[in-house]
């Protein structure tokens, strides 16, 4: 399996199709079919019996974005170990 240069929550510019210049944070990533989905791109609508009428993002190919900041990494809390010594 090929390693992904994009990650959940980085940002990328769309640089080919109907949606080309656009940017965004990446939602959700499927590494199999090499498939990412940016918040704001290729908004595709769906109709619920209960919610009615939805708008909601849909995928893009992983070729078709480049990628402008990766997302950032929390940084974690340093524990202080204590060791027993036996004496």
């Amino acid at each position: 399996m090929i390693k992904l240069m994009i990650k959940k929550g980085s940002t990328v510019q769309v640089i080919t199709g109907s949606d080309k210049g656009k940017k965004g944070t990446v939602l959700e990533i499927e590494p199999k079919k090499m498939l990412i989905k940016v918040q704001g791109v290729r908004m595709q609508t769906h109709y619920d019996n209960k919610e009615g009428l939805q708008t909601k993002e849909g995928f893009l190919n992983y070729s078709n974005v480049k990628l402008l900041s990766e997302a950032k990494k929390e940084a974690k809390k340093a524990s202080k170990k204590t060791s027993a010594k036996s004496k």
